[in-house]
């Protein structure tokens, strides 16, 4: 019997599952309801080694045969501080609190491989299953890696999946190479002195400095950069000022900085220091200017992204699986920073049929489940063959 038709038998449950993580959706590093219902369900499947508490709230599951290959398979498990309005039965009990990104998809599908691989046991090697906190900006994954995730469960290659808003329902899309952007953030403070707004030569004036800014900031990504190259800048908050007829002593903004190549994000991270000092000087302002190298670009390296291209070709019988870049950011870029492996998008469905992910009417469409489950079991068989018994 075709797995997928396997996994399906147990769908239902696979949907109350995630109806029950959704309804109790958790912050980063607050997933303790989430970590405890995956560790049960684990035991229930005849799991026995589980490591709770990796990295914070992650949980970590070995599922092995005999000696072989080693390869680890990833779902994140954190909410998103948004208020539910899909008007689901499941609707998220916590108030602000919703799985807007479908990560209560994620850990359903790895839930639902752990099921099947622990009755089938088709494969000779190490499985090991992480349940990751803290995605959602917070780098759950490097956490996990501080806390020794890979050395106390050494694996060879490492695999995750996300569902994609847009694309076809169920369809597995991966490509080699850059596949998410990296994510920095940037805060800049502008002092000026304050003054009377009816007489701006008496004060020296950080809100007419900050908007040169800005606008000066945008030009580096039409001017400064190689036109052949991804550079995003967005100023995303701004705040200065309380009165109509006040000019305030300072104004702070930030946002955020995207890309694909490391070195773009290196010469445009000095070009923006640079500009940002040259306009301050003009106008007799102090700049302070922070940044912080958040995520980096996810990179899937080539052969491993082949070969769970060709698994996604078996699992779906689809002909083209080619994924687009895109300038949204995954922590998972750490894990293949220090490992081979590949991160693949399953599509929730098209943009009418699904919201966008961060969307307070987003849903994890729940027919998807046996797809993502099912690729993520021949991920693990087709990388752990097994031998004649």
């Amino acid at each position: 019997m075709p797995i997928v038709n396997r996994i399906s038998a147990y769908h239902d449950d696979m949907k109350d599952w995630r109806h029950d993580i959704h309804q109790h959706p958790e912050l980063a590093y607050e997933e303790k309801r989430t970590a405890g219902q995956v560790v049960k369900l684990l035991k229930s499947f005849g799991i026995t080694e589980i490591a709770e508490g990796i990295g914070g709230t992650g949980v970590v599951a070995v599922i092995k045969n005999g000696d072989g290959p080693r390869i680890a398979l990833r779902a994140d498990m954190d909410a998103l501080p948004i208020s539910e309005e899909t008007g689901a039965d499941y609707s998220s009990v916590h108030q602000g609190v919703m799985h807007a990104c479908g990560h209560d998809g994620h850990t359903v599908m790895l839930l639902g491989a752990a099921r099947y691989l622990a009755e089938t046991k088709n494969f000779r090697g190490t499985i090991v299953l992480i349940f990751q906190p803290a995605e959602e900006g917070f780098a759950g994954a490097r956490a996990m890696m501080k806390d020794g995730l890979f050395e106390k469960f050494p694996v060879d290659s490492v695999y995750g999946v996300h569902n994609w808003p847009g694309a076809p329902s169920g369809e597995i899309l991966i490509s080699p190479g850059p596949i998410m952007a990296a994510a920095d953030t940037f805060l800049v403070t502008v002092t000026g002195q304050g003054g009377h707004g009816a007489m701006p030569h008496k004060a020296v004036d950080p809100v007419v400095a900050s908007s040169l800014m800005i606008s000066g900031l945008q030009s580096l990504v039409s001017r400064s950069a190689d036109p052949k190259e991804t550079l995003v800048i967005s100023v995303t908050k701004i705040n200065g000022g309380d009165a109509f007829n006040v000019i305030p002593d300072s104004v702070v903004f930030g946002g955020t900085v995207r890309y694909f190549d490391t070195d773009l994000g290196a010469s445009n991270k000095k070009r923006m220091h640079q500009m940002l000092d040259g306009i301050a000087s003009a106008h007799n302002v102090k700049v302070d200017f922070s940044y912080d190298e958040v995520y980096p670009p996810t990179v899937n390296h080539e052969e491993e992204a082949d070969f769970a291209r060709e698994v996604a070709i078996k699992v779906t019988g689809q002909e083209s699986v080619e994924a687009q870049h895109s300038m949204g950011s995954e922590d998972f870029s750490f894990y293949l920073q220090e490992l081979p492996g590949a991160y693949a998008w399953i599509g929730n469905g098209l943009i009418g049929e699904s919201a966008h992910l961060h969307n307070p009417h987003y849903n994890f469409n729940d027919d998807i489940l046996p797809v993502g489950a099912s690729f993520f079991v021949r991920l693990a068989e087709a990388a752990l063959p097994n031998v004649e018994k």
